[in-house]
């Protein structure tokens, strides 16, 4: 008796600690705008490098015009890649053809054939609404396919979201939920972000920002709630906060405050376009003036513009395609982040698909301890083939624990820092080479570490005027890590 009364009340230990681990997990996952204001409040927007992001064209924008007279008012713009909506008259010389999913193969063959002649890409489709039904879903993600667009942008009628993630997986598109302003559906992103928990994760939002402006919510707030499940932005900024009679004004004029607007995007390392919408009803005949004032406003604030990303993020994930490896070890790539992990050693990790004269090479880092070794070499005059690169090319040492010409900024064995400006292990750094000339330049934090007229030194006899950049990765113990690996060539 007693054995049976000590198996139940440890049956019933089990059901409680499962219980409560149930009420922990669902409190963890609960998510609300108030939430995420505490986490935001130590964010200093100034401070973030905002990256470059693919723009994009809502065609609403061009309601006034034909879907043919949007692609010639986007390559004026300078805009490649567009977002049709289903309506859009098609042709001066097709009456009453309307662009759509429901359009015959004949004319999206045209299409495609109009799109390749102006150098532009459809990257996504909406606001289009359909049953759910599989007949009804299957037309869309078919005539998407056909169109090779990435992304449906919808507002499902429905709960039940089972159907639609099956199609997701059968056609490897995205689904974004799109937000208009309340009182509908999706006004509100806690709605949205409960909607594709535990969907899968090419299922997430369309963030409009002006929709949520004039809902009375703050954009960067709700793109920080639906931090992981943003796939498509609608960017737009409007002249007043908190009233739906607000209009569309160019970037920068308005309330949205687009500059962290990015900077949330960027710290979130997204990865999809920003569709301008601008719905301005005085604008609607001419509405190229304020995207083109947009558009520079955007280039003004955005760090990485005339910078090439060189660990890239192609189909999904990031990828070391054009980076070769010479010697003992290896990096691991997490393709979700970009963060490089070095192994073993000592060997390096070189970019092969070009040769870099003058050129700044900006990227973060991050040691595991004080006693991880490693370095960026620069000008790396042929292929390695052996550790004779070493004798030709220069270094710039990460290696907090060493001294003078070995310590972290210093051209290794040649030149010392100037000051020693890196973070405790375990946070991120910020480094900055310039190499114009012979001339060296390093930057570490927002300081200036190293400025030197580079001559051959130490261990370096020559050194090239062009070559290969490389990362060095020196051993497991200690490993040093890579993310935000960026390439500005100057002319």
């Amino acid at each position: 008796m007693r054995k049976n009364i000590i198996v139940f009340m440890a049956f019933l230990l089990v059901i409680s600690v499962l219980y409560c681990a149930k009420g922990q997990v669902e409190l963890i996952e609960k998510r609300t705008l108030e939430s995420v204001k505490g986490a935001m409040a130590s964010t200093d927007y100034k401070e973030v490098r905002i990256k470059k992001f693919p723009v994009a064209i809502q065609c609403w924008t061009f309601r006034m015009f034909t879907f043919y007279e949007t692609l010639e008012k986007a390559k004026e713009l300078g805009i490649k890649y567009l977002q049709p909506y289903p309506g859009q008259a098609l042709s001066r010389d097709l009456k009453g053809v309307r662009f759509d999913h429901n359009l015959s193969d004949d004319l999206l063959k045209q299409i495609r054939e109009k799109l390749r002649e102006y150098g532009i890409s459809l990257v996504s489709y909406g606001v289009v609404g359909f049953e759910n039904t599989e007949e009804s879903m299957q037309k869309v993600f078919d005539f998407a396919r056909k169109m090779r667009i990435r992304t449906i942008v919808t507002e499902p009628k429905f709960e039940d979201a089972s159907l639609l993630e099956k199609m997701v997986k059968k056609y490897n598109i995205n689904v974004a939920i799109h937000n208009h302003p309340s009182p509908s559906k999706y006004f509100h992103p806690e709605t949205v972000l409960e909607y594709v928990k535990g969907l899968d994760e090419r299922i997430g939002a369309c963030a409009d920002t002006g929709h949520w402006m004039r809902s009375g919510i703050n954009p960067v707030e709700a793109l920080r709630l639906l931090k992981g499940r943003i796939i498509d932005v609608h960017l737009k900024d409007l002249d007043v906060f908190g009233s739906k009679e607000a209009r569309d004004v160019p970037f920068g004029q308005g309330k949205a405050n687009v500059h962290d607007i990015l900077a949330e995007l960027t710290l979130q390392n997204f990865h999809g376009y920003l569709a301008i919408e601008h719905e301005n009803p005085k604008d609607v005949d001419n509405p190229s003036p304020p995207i083109r004032k947009g558009i520079e406003y955007i280039k003004s604030i955005t760090y990485y513009q005339d910078y090439e990303e060189i660990l890239k993020w192609s189909w999904g994930r990031y990828a070391k395609h054009g980076w070769n490896h010479y010697g003992p070890g290896y990096f691991e790539l997490d393709g979700k982040t970009g963060v490089l992990k070095g192994q073993g050693g000592m060997g390096l990790l070189w970019y092969s698909r070009k040769k870099y004269k003058d050129f700044i090479l900006d990227f973060e880092y991050k040691c595991a301890d004080k006693f991880t070794n490693s370095g960026v070499f620069i000008r790396v005059p042929e292929v390695p083939t052996s550790d004779d690169y070493i004798y030709h090319s220069f270094e710039v040492q990460v290696y907090d624990n060493g001294k003078d010409i070995h310590m972290t900024a210093a051209v290794y064995d040649a030149e010392p820092p100037t000051i020693g400006a890196f973070k405790e292990p375990g946070e991120w750094n910020h480094m900055k080479i310039t190499f114009k000339g012979n001339r060296i330049r390093v930057e570490l934090n927002g300081k200036l570490a190293l400025d030197w007229e580079a001559e051959p030194r130490g261990k370096v006899r020559d050194f090239a005027q062009e070559g290969y950049i490389g990362l060095q990765n020196h051993d497991s113990r200690s490993p040093i890590f890579f993310r935000n690996i960026f390439v500005k060539e100057l002319r």
